[in-house]
């Protein structure tokens, strides 16, 4: 497995992500941009992202909060991600920006070009949404237990990607009115949407090292079947013609 730093650049700030792959064999395979939870680009994410590439992606860790910040404790990643979330437009530029960063890399490394798609946990899944209501054309975005509302909603007919929201049921931050909401949203922008509920889960379920009960804790059953579904849903959507 090979990780190689990836910086890239929006406006006058630098972003350094990781990009992970398995070097074994030289056959071109999709790209995935991961986001990770808001403690970003960290061990616990890099881990995470190896195990998402395996032999079957090129996966870049996107940095959201510059480089050389790194929160080292949830006092500080609450102070970054506030920052980041306060500008929607610039959150949405960076993420863009990462996926630019990845699908530069065709060429370089086994990236299958054209086949991109994007996935986060927690504050990263709140991000791919908004790369998704963005109008980023990509081949699927999902979100672990990521939050769904957000200050500038799709416009109509926008969303170019399809989606697929893995939540947990009992996520206290996610409440039936934002679940609601986010399905009016998406219909009105004319998405091709899938919404999954897990039951007995709250937020955090789908990382084993991210605990912090009550209202962040794994939950080994509903984070077993989600990379289930995380995986079906990007097999079936790189299966389909080439994007961008």
């Amino acid at each position: 497995m090979v990780v190689n730093p990836v910086d890239y650049t929006l406006g006058d700030t630098t972003f350094a992500g990781q990009l992970v792959y398995d070097n074994d064999s030289k056959a071109l395979r999709p790209g995935l941009v991961m986001v990770p939870n808001w403690m970003g680009v960290n061990e616990s994410a890099l881990g995470k992202a190896k195990d998402i590439a395996g032999r079957d992606y090129v996966v870049l860790l996107a940095d959201m909060y510059g480089k050389g910040v790194r929160p080292k404790n949830v006092d500080e990643a609450r102070a970054q991600v506030h920052q980041v979330y306060a500008d929607l437009p610039a959150m949405r530029a960076r993420i863009n920006a990462a996926v630019d960063a990845l699908k530069a890399q065709a060429g370089k490394v086994p990236l299958q070009s054209g086949k991109v798609g994007a996935l986060g946990f927690c504050f990263g899944g709140s991000t791919v949404l908004e790369l998704a209501r963005s109008g980023t054309e990509l081949a699927g975005v999902v979100s672990l237990h990521g939050g769904l509302d957000t200050p500038a909603p799709a416009a109509a007919d926008s969303v170019k990607t399809s989606i697929l929201v893995l939540n947990g049921a009992e996520d206290r931050g996610t409440t039936a009115e934002n679940i609601a909401a986010f399905d009016a949203e998406m219909d009105a922008a004319g998405a091709d949407w899938t919404f999954v509920n897990f039951s007995g889960a709250v937020h955090c379920f789908a990382e084993a090292d991210a605990n912090r009960p009550p209202g962040c804790v794994y939950n080994e059953r509903a984070a077993k079947a989600a990379w289930r579904m995380m995986r079906g849903f990007f097999s079936e959507a790189f299966a389909a013609p080439a994007k961008g």
